[in-house]
C-alpha cells in the first residue's frame, strides 16, 4: 500500500514548522513534499540587520534539505491548485512545469508587500519582504553615501543622503533604526560636506511608533530613534512618489533617492485564486486550521484567517509568532486526520514582543515585563537565537564581530533596482533579465543571471529580443555611474504589448 502524500506549499514560518513537525512524527509513514521557490527558510526578523551590514545574508537563511530530514524539497512556485483533482501545478526555477498530487494539502504561502493606490509608489519604492530586497537596499544605501561624499553639489549630496521609510511597524522601525547606525558609521570614515549627515525619515499615518504594541514599548522605540537622529513623523505619509523625491501628505516635498515601503503585508494572491471563502484575502479556516468543506486542505500562517479563540469574533494577526505556532498545530492535526492522535484547536498565549533597534538598544516585554536599553537588547538577541532553527553559532559570531570590528561598507552589485519591483507576488526571488517578472528563467541552471553580468544586468552586445522585459520605462533613468537604477512596474500577467 502506497504512503499518503502531504504537500506543503511555502516554507515560511508556518510551512517550515509544519514540515519540521511532520518529519519528526510521521516516521516514514507518509511522504512529505515541500514546494518552495528557494531552498532555504528565511528568518525575516533579522533581515534589517542584513541590510545594515550586521549579518551576512546566509546567516538568516536555513537550508531546507539540511534541516528537514524525511522531507522532499521541490523547487518551484505554485501557480494553480486543482482542488477537485487534488493536484498542485507549479513552475520550476528553469521554467519547467510540474504537477504534484496530494492526499493532504497545506497552504502556507505567506504574504507579499501591501500596496496602496499612491501615484509613483509602485515605480519608485522598494519593499522589504525578501533577501533580494535587503541586499539591494544594502548596496543602494552604500552607493548613495559614497556618491554624496564625492559630489560638490550640496543639494545633490542632501538628496542622496536622505532615506525615507514608510511604515512604523516592526519592519519599518527596525530598518530606520539600523539604517541610521549604518550610514553614520559610513560617514565617520568618509565625511560628507561640512554640516551634513545622513538623514532617515520614518513616516506613518498612526499616532505613534509601533502602534500595535504596548505604549511603553512604543515610547522606548520613539526615544531611541529620535536620540539617534531619525526624523520620526507620525500622522504623515506619502502622497506621491517621483524620481526626485516624495510629496508628503502635509504638503512638504522631500528630495530623496530612497523610498523603503514597509506599510504592511497582504496575503499571497495564491489564496484568492482557489475560489474559496476569504477574509480580507486570507483563506477562511476553522480552529483546527482546516478549510470548511475541504477536509483534506489545511492552511496556516499569513495566508489563513484563523479564528482567535482568545478574542471571539476576530482572527489571529499576521505575525511570525502566530505562523510558527500554527504550523505545529497544523502538523498534529494532519497526523490526526490519518488516525494518529487527536485534533487540536489553535490557541495562543501572548509571550511578549521584541524589537531590535540596533547596537545594544531594543524594546521588549517578555511575559509582560517591559524592558529597554541593554537588558532589552540582550533579551531580544537571546530570543532570536532560541527561535532560529539553525545558524545560531554563525549569527552569534557575526554579532560579536560587529561589536569589535568596523562594518564593511561595500557595494557587491548583485541585485539591481529593477530586479526587486515593489509589486511582486514573489519577493523572495529576484527578477532576472530576459523574461517577464514572475516567470522562472529558462536555459540557465537555477535561474542564474547571464554570465559576467553583476546583479543579472543584461549582457552587452546581445540580441535585443525580450529587451522590453528588462529595460526601464522611458520616463525613468537607466543605470549609470551617478544615477540609481529605477524600478519597473510589475504586472502579474503580461499582455501581448508587453511581450
Amino acid at each position: 500500500m502506497s504512503r499518503p502524500r502531504i504537500v506543503i506549499v511555502g516554507a515560511g514560518f508556518a510551512g517550515y514548522r509544519t514540515a519540521q513537525t511532520l518529519s519528526r512524527t510521521a516516521r516514514g509513514r507518509a511522504e512529505i513534499v515541500l514546494l518552495n521557490p528557494t531552498d532555504y527558510f528565511l528568518y525575516l526578523p533579522l533581515l534589517p540587520q542584513v541590510a545594515a551590514g550586521v549579518l551576512e545574508p546566509r546567516r538568516v537563511t536555513v537550508s531546507l534539505s539540511g534541516t528537514l530530514p524525511h522531507v522532499k524539497l521541490v523547487l518551484g512556485e505554485a501557480g494553480r491548485i486543482d482542488l477537485d483533482a487534488r493536484q498542485v501545478h507549479y513552475t520550476g526555477p528553469e521554467g519547467e512545469g510540474g504537477t504534484l498530487s496530494y492526499d493532504r494539502l497545506v497552504l502556507a504561502a505567506g504574504s507579499v508587500n501591501k500596496l496602496l493606490p499612491i501615484p509613483g509608489v509602485a515605480e519608485h519604492a522598494h519593499g522589504f519582504r525578501g533577501l533580494p530586497e535587503a541586499l539591494y537596499l544594502r548596496d543602494h544605501v552604500t552607493r548613495q553615501v559614497e556618491l554624496a561624499a564625492a559630489t560638490d553639489d550640496p543639494k545633490r549630496c542632501s538628496s542622496r543622503c536622505t532615506f525615507v521609510v514608510v511604515g512604523a511597524g516592526y519592519t519599518g522601525t527596525e530598518v530606520a533604526a539600523h539604517g541610521q547606525l549604518f550610514t553614520d558609521a559610513q560617514v565617520a570614515k568618509q565625511p560628507l560636506r561640512t554640516g551634513m549627515r545622513p538623514r532617515w525619515i520614518l513616516l506613518d499615518i498612526a499616532d505613534r511608533v509601533l502602534p500595535e504594541l504596548d505604549e511603553r514599548l512604543s515610547r522606548t522605540a520613539d526615544t531611541v530613534l529620535r536620540e539617534r537622529g531619525v526624523d520620526v513623523r507620525m500622522g504623515t505619509s506619502v502622497k506621491e512618489a517621483t524620481p526626485d523625491g516624495v510629496l508628503l501628505t502635509d504638503g512638504e516635498f522631500v528630495e530623496t533617492r530612497t523610498l523603503v515601503w514597509c506599510v504592511g503585508v497582504r496575503p499571497d494572491p495564491l489564496a484568492e485564486s482557489l475560489g474559496l471563502p476569504l477574509e480580507r484575502g486570507r483563506l477562511l479556516v476553522d480552529p483546527h486550521l482546516q478549510v470548511p468543506g475541504r477536509p483534506e486542505v489545511f492552511a496556516c500562517g499569513d495566508a489563513a484567517a484563523v479564528p482567535d479563540l482568545e478574542k471571539p469574533g476576530s482572527y489571529t494577526p499576521m505575525t511570525a509568532q502566530h505562523a510558527w505556532r500554527q504550523g505545529k498545530v497544523c502538523a498534529h492535526n494532519i497526523a490526526a486526520s490519518f488516525g494518529d492522535g487527536e485534533r487540536r484547536a489553535y490557541r495562543h498565549k501572548d509571550l511578549g514582543f521584541v524589537v531590535d533597534l540596533g547596537g545594544v538598544k531594543a524594546a521588549a516585554n517578555p511575559l509582560g515585563v517591559n524592558l529597554s536599553g541593554v537588558a532589552a537588547g540582550a533579551v531580544t538577541r537571546g530570543y532570536h537565537l532560541a527561535a532560529m532553527p539553525g545558524n545560531r553559532v554563525r549569527v552569534a559570531a557575526d554579532w560579536l564581530l560587529d561589536a569589535v570590528l568596523p562594518r564593511q561598507a561595500v557595494q557587491l552589485g548583485l541585485v539591481r533596482s529593477w530586479s526587486v519591483p515593489l509589486d511582486t507576488a514573489s519577493p523572495e526571488v529576484a527578477r532576472v533579465p530576459g523574461r517577464p517578472e514572475g516567470e522562472p528563467a529558462k536555459t540557465r541552471p537555477g535561474g542564474e543571471p547571464a554570465k559576467n553580468q553583476p546583479g543579472g544586468e543584461p549582457a552587452k552586445n546581445q540580441p535585443t529580443a525580450g529587451a522590453s522585459d528588462v529595460a526601464p520605462p522611458p520616463d525613468q533613468p537607466g543605470p549609470g555611474p551617478d544615477v540609481a537604477p529605477g524600478p519597473v512596474r510589475r504586472t502579474d500577467r503580461f499582455t501581448e504589448g508587453d511581450a
